[in-house]
């Protein structure tokens, strides 16, 4: 269950300020993801000060992804372009049960290149090429090729982000995402912490899906990308 709620008011900032702070950028006012981790950035609250402290942090040419309760109002030196509706999920019911899935193996830095282009092929949201190393992550190999993942990303106290659920199209509609994240919704609970997930509001088979394991809906945030006003679109 759900036990604290106020983790993930803010998840990029708690996650930041506590248990990933060691993946991150940043001070007391704003941080960010190193780039090779993850493009997500946030602040500890939408203050004139915090805006310059993030856009301290953006070089020239890069983006970062900001949740935010409200469309956020940058001043004129940075610029906010809309992503989507992001829908936060929280497990509602028990530890799911049965025995352990002896296809599902854990994924080690060993298979970052083959997770980083799963996720690049099937595009489940932001991968990077320092992601895996957010949590644990598990995956299906079938003749020695990966062919599903799912894993663990933001950490805020308390709570466990699923995260990189991807199957290969030709493995689509057998149940194995259900399957991933069962087992990752396990280990987390079992180790005293609840799962959460985040995911764009017009994705209704994901929704759907996560509904049918036991996930609700908590609240939504505005996804925007963030940039200096001056430069182009890339996301780093």
């Amino acid at each position: 269950m759900d036990q604290l709620p106020h983790s993930l008011d803010n998840p990029i900032w708690t996650a930041l300020s506590t248990e990933q702070a060691h993946l991150g950028l940043g001070n007391a006012l704003a941080c960010r993801y190193h780039p090779e981790v993850a493009p997500f950035a946030a602040m500890e609250s939408e203050t004139p000060q915090a805006w310059l402290a993030l856009g301290r942090l953006l070089p020239s040419g890069h983006q970062v992804a900001l949740l935010s309760p409200q469309p956020p109002s940058p001043p004129d030196s940075l610029r906010a372009q809309p992503v989507g509706v992001i829908h936060q999920m929280v497990a509602t019911g028990p530890e799911p049960g049965g025995a352990d899935d002896p296809d599902v193996i854990p994924l080690r830095h060993a298979d970052a290149n083959d997770m980083f282009d799963l996720a690049h092929k099937t595009k489940p949201g932001p991968f990077c090429k320092r992601t895996h190393e957010m949590g644990n992550y598990i995956g299906i190999r079938v003749g020695g090729r990966l062919i599903a993942m799912a894993g663990e990303r933001m950490h805020p106290a308390g709570h466990v982000e699923i995260s990189a659920v991807c199957v290969d199209d030709a493995w689509r509609g057998k149940g194995i995402a259900a399957r991933l994240v069962q087992r990752l919704q396990r280990d987390i609970q079992q180790r005293g912490e609840s799962p959460f997930l985040h995911v764009l509001s017009d994705n209704r088979n994901a929704i759907a899906l996560y509904e049918r394991l036991g996930f609700a809906l908590r609240q939504t945030f505005f996804l925007s990308l963030i940039g200096l006003a001056e430069q182009g679109p890339d996301l780093a």
